[in-house]
């Protein structure tokens, strides 16, 4: 399936001499979002982007919530609305703060063109066009929740990722950024082949995810912990779904066996909850314990009962004793955050 442009109108001029202070916003029409003569488009697309409008808004209300359905609740079973695009947005800034303000660790130099996959609500991919103002920045996604106001630098597309890429180059980009988006991928060495593809000789790739198991460093976190019994359902559900949770070890092997060289690994810790002494580190896990609040039923009901079996009544009294547990604070808990990054072979 070729991806559904959702936006004609954000090409840069290659002369254009601009800064991030000079960028004017552009909207979106998302029902005219047509170009087949745009170079940077991915393929020539023989059906009309305005006929498929109405389809990729296409929407279903459940367990409270309302999931996108164009391709399908199982391919991706989170909700995709403002709850959720909330919850993105702050996480986003959670992630920043632990990566100290830095919106890679790929070392750029001067990136012309750039791909985010899975680009959410698209505020990485802002970020990045204002921070490179004279690069074009491709967000792809599977539901359209981008923002309508952009850098003119800075497009989106409604893709599957695991399908086809149709980019019409080989050694497109310069650089790819994957974030959190293991609960979509089934085929990782696919991915990561059709990535390795079209990057150019020398260009970076890196994958960001936020580890699932719950960890604990002072044994303050048991077995019977209700926010961990939560923590190991979502990890069997993810293996039901034939989308095992990644590590760092996971990611970094998938990088080599793709044939990527000068990996590097970060793994830092993300706590859940204030319980930290640390200003900073106190702050994150306060933002943490926040998007908890709607991110435990986002990530469990749809897996629990639709995977798992469990019913809608047992799921969400999971997430339920999980939050109160994470609230009372008594176990010093955090998720892991995987940063791994590499580049492809000059020649």
């Amino acid at each position: 399936m070729d991806p559904i442009p959702v936006d004609d109108t954000l090409s840069v001029d290659s002369d254009l001499e601009a800064t991030s202070e000079d960028i004017e916003y552009d909207e979106y029409d998302y029902e005219n979002t047509q170009d087949d003569d745009d170079e940077d488009a991915s393929s020539g697309n023989d059906v009309s982007v305005a006929s498929l409008a109405s389809s990729i808004h296409e929407y279903v209300d459940k367990h409270g919530r309302t999931y996108h359905t164009y391709f399908g609740m199982e391919k991706y079973p989170v909700p995709a609305d403002e709850l959720e695009q909330d919850r993105l947005d702050m996480h986003h800034e959670i992630m920043l703060l632990l990566l100290e303000g830095k919106l890679h660790l790929a070392p750029l130099s001067n990136p012309q063109k750039i791909l985010d996959i899975g680009t959410g609500t698209g505020i990485w991919a802002i970020d990045m066009a204002d921070k490179y103002p004279m690069s074009k920045v491709i967000g792809t996604d599977l539901s359209p929740i981008q923002s309508k106001w952009v850098p003119p630098n800075c497009r989106f597309e409604i893709d599957d990722a695991e399908d086809d890429w149709t980019y019409r180059d080989d050694d497109y980009f310069d650089f790819i950024h994957a974030r959190n988006i293991s609960m979509g991928i089934c085929d990782w060495p696919r991915l990561l082949s059709q990535s390795f593809r079209c990057l150019q000789p020398g260009g970076c790739i890196e994958l960001a995810e936020i580890g699932v198991q719950l960890e604990c460093d002072d044994e303050t976190l048991s077995d019977s912990d209700p926010a961990k019994k939560n923590a190991d359902l979502q990890a069997q559900a993810m293996m039901t779904m034939g989308r095992p949770p990644v590590t760092d070890v996971t990611l970094k092997d998938y990088l080599e066996d793709a044939g990527f060289v000068d990996i590097q690994v970060t793994k830092v810790k993300q706590p859940i909850g204030p319980w930290p002494t640390d200003a900073a580190q106190k702050q994150i896990g306060s933002m943490a314990l926040l998007i908890a609040e709607t991110g435990l039923r986002a990530y469990c009901m749809e897996p629990f009962t639709g995977f798992l079996g469990l019913s809608g009544k047992k799921a969400s009294k999971s997430c339920r004793e999980a939050l109160k547990s994470m609230k009372v604070a008594n176990a010093h808990i955090y998720v892991s955050f995987y940063v791994v990054h590499g580049r492809k072979p000059r020649s």
